[in-house]
């Protein structure tokens, strides 16, 4: 984590320090004033509810070395300690993230898309770090306050950087890549998430499309080649260094699933290099393409990264395989949905054995064409042989209205109680279960009933 004194962020931040102050040394940056420990820079911000800065004499108190403090904030602040003023708290968090990520120089990975974000930032991990010192956003601090605090916690020595990067509206991807200013860039695909503040999925490619914008002039930028609306954005940007991953021969990284069961997938990129992944999904064939592609970049060989996928474990609820007490198959794929992941869930529960069941919730933010995507999920089961499709929530009513001619079970809930008594009752040893719908739908209380009462 960053460790220097505030004579050194002085030159880093724009910022007036009493002189005093000059050699006091930070180690490390909080923005929890509860949980404050000895050293840590305190930055407080504006927010809606409760302005931070009420928390900063409390915090130099309470072992804090130091506070940053918007100069113009009307709490007035501490007459003891090193106090900061800077113009604005955030931008000087972020100033100070990008001045200690050049500091250390990592190689950084930035990596965004609508879904498989998280899983292919886990596959980077994975694999590179059998040659080098790495370090990955954790959980969902993908943001412009939750990114600058995952650089500053990167140790001096560490040697990659996978930053993970998040958006609802244009212009935060550009900000965060200009932060971050990474060697390569990844954009898994282009989903439905954020609809109704993007306006439609070519408004979500051109918001995805800006981590470029902070990309080295050395750096390159893997897409998925399968996007038409990905291919025309790389085609109008000169002189980019641009990747197409994807399932067609075309691309400069061609992979192809050659077997896929309920132990997970094995693959072939360009035809001559077979890799296994010990998780569910085809789709995840593309987001290991990635990864791999990059760590051939920095150095790692195929025979290395052959063996480090097969100790690959993902973050938790993305496909996440339990076997209940009655042998079914429980699948927790409840972190996040969109229409293009439900329709690769549909996909990847057709290729396993046994009555296949589908637990499907919202999918929220899809703005005025929620409705139809909704339905598009449906209609993608004809000829997909699932046996059960069970829906619970507002919008995914339109799902089992849609799906119900292609199974040979269909129901909507209202009730996630009532929903979990009925899948209960009629689970048998045989069955797979796939579970999946947004985070605020929060199924992975379904996956855990299941799991305790089978």
């Amino acid at each position: 984590m960053i460790n220097i004194s505030l004579r050194q962020l002085a030159e880093w931040v724009v910022c007036e320090i009493d002189e005093r102050y000059l050699d006091v040394e930070i180690k490390g940056v909080t923005i929890d004033s509860r949980h404050i420990e000895q050293g840590q820079l305190f930055i407080p911000f504006n927010g809606e509810r409760v302005d931070g800065h009420r928390f900063s004499e409390q915090a130099l108190q309470d072992g804090a070395a130091a506070t940053f403090y918007d100069r113009h904030s009307e709490v007035t602040a501490p007459t003891e300690g090193p106090v900061i003023y800077v113009e604005d708290t955030l931008l000087a968090l972020q100033q100070l993230a990008a001045a200690y990520l050049r500091e250390v120089n990592p190689t950084v990975i930035a990596v965004t898309g609508s879904n498989g974000k998280t899983t292919t930032k886990d596959m980077l991990e994975n694999v590179l770090s059998a040659n080098y010192k790495v370090k990955k956003t954790q959980g969902n601090y993908n943001n412009e306050i939750g990114m600058p605090l995952t650089i500053l916690a990167l140790s001096p020595d560490t040697e990659v950087s996978i930053l993970e990067m998040g958006m609802s509206g244009f212009g935060e991807i550009e900000l965060l890549s200009t932060i971050a200013q990474p060697d390569y860039a990844i954009i898994t695909n282009i989903g439905e998430s954020h609809m109704q503040d993007l306006g439609s999925r070519a408004g979500i490619a051109k918001a995805k499309f800006e981590v470029i914008s902070g990309l080295k002039p050395s750096g390159t930028l893997f897409y998925d080649g399968d996007e038409p609306l990905l291919t025309e954005l790389v085609q109008q940007a000169d002189g980019l260094n641009a990747i197409a991953v994807g399932s067609n021969i075309t691309h400069d990284v061609q992979c192809e699933v050659v077997a896929h069961d309920a132990s997970g997938i094995s693959f072939t990129l360009n035809g001559n290099e077979t890799y296994t992944l010990p998780v569910l999904g085809a789709h995840n064939m593309k987001n290991a393409a990635y990864a791999i592609s990059v760590a051939k970049q920095i150095g790692v060989t195929a025979d290395v990264i052959q063996q480090q996928l097969k100790g690959l474990s993902l973050t938790g609820m993305r496909m996440q395989k339990f076997t209940a007490s009655n042998g079914a198959v429980i699948i927790n794929d409840a972190y996040n949905a969109s229409p293009t992941s439900m329709k690769a869930a549909i996909d990847t529960v057709v290729e396993l054995a046994g009555r296949k069941i589908l637990v499907f919730g919202d999918v929220l933010e899809l703005g005025s064409q929620s409705a139809e995507l909704h339905a598009e999920v449906g209609a993608y089961l004809k000829g997909k042989s699932i046996d059960t499709l069970f829906t619970y929530g507002d919008e995914s009513k339109a799902i089992c209205e849609t799906g119900c001619e292609y199974v040979q079970q269909a129901q909507h809930f209202d009730s996630k109680t009532e929903l979990i008594d009925t899948l209960s009752k009629m689970l048998e040893a045989n069955d797979t279960v796939l579970v999946k719908g947004s985070r605020g739908m929060k199924l992975e209380e379904v996956v855990d009933a299941l799991i305790t009462v089978s």
